[in-house]
């Protein structure tokens, strides 16, 4: 195997195999912190990796700062972060987490696969704006309080890409109660209930 598809990218065979280190730490450092739900592991690959991986192509080929909040396990962060190492290689990854024990996961998985990334131990809504190109977070908050946090964290003309659940319709509509933003809705390519929300030009109203 030379190159594989995922979520519609022609992937080299070291970027495969980055993904594949990257889910072989996981699991091993999972055995002691809680990263990932223990029941999700079996199916890691779709519900994670996958999940993760779909953000990244809707990433505008100039950016050059995203920002993950809340990374927990490196979910999208590290995941989107590898695929950057192959077709984004000037983008710079800030992977931002307060748990210590999560962020020497983060760290060590950063060192391991040589990424374009940092770990900024602090709480997502205290932590100095990044000003990023990109900003993501996957199962952080709803919708509205998000908003906040993306707004402290985006550049002026930035993109918020946020993956949500079956209920993002709701979220959608009291978000919408406090803010205004442009926004596409796309359907999830690992559950048909979810969505990735790709918004821009957030306001408070």
């Amino acid at each position: 195997m030379t190159e594989v598809t995922i979520c519609g990218l022609d992937v080299s065979r070291e970027t495969y195999d980055n993904l594949q280190t990257y889910v072989v730490l996981l699991h091993k450092w999972n055995a002691h912190i809680n990263l990932v739900a223990a029941s999700t592991l079996p199916d890691f690959w779709d519900r994670h990796v996958l999940d993760s991986a779909q953000l990244f192509t809707h990433a505008p080929a100039t950016t050059r700062h995203w920002v993950d909040m809340g990374s927990g396990g490196g979910l999208p962060g590290l995941v989107c972060a590898v695929l950057a190492k192959q077709f984004l290689p000037e983008c710079k990854f800030t992977l931002v987490e307060s748990d210590a024990r999560k962020a020497a996961f983060l760290t060590t998985a950063i060192r391991d696969l040589e990424l374009n990334a940092r770990v900024l131990v602090a709480r997502t809504e205290v932590a100095p704006p990044q000003n990023a190109d990109i900003v993501s977070a996957r199962a952080l908050a709803p919708l509205p309080q998000l908003l906040d946090w993306v707004t402290r964290h985006i550049a002026k003309d930035g993109v918020a890409l946020l993956p949500k659940g079956k209920n993002y319709a709701e979220e959608l509509a009291v978000a919408r109660r406090e803010w205004q933003f442009s926004e596409a809705v796309i359907e999830s390519q690992t559950d048909p209930l979810a969505r990735l929300l790709i918004l821009k030009d957030i306001k408070r109203v």
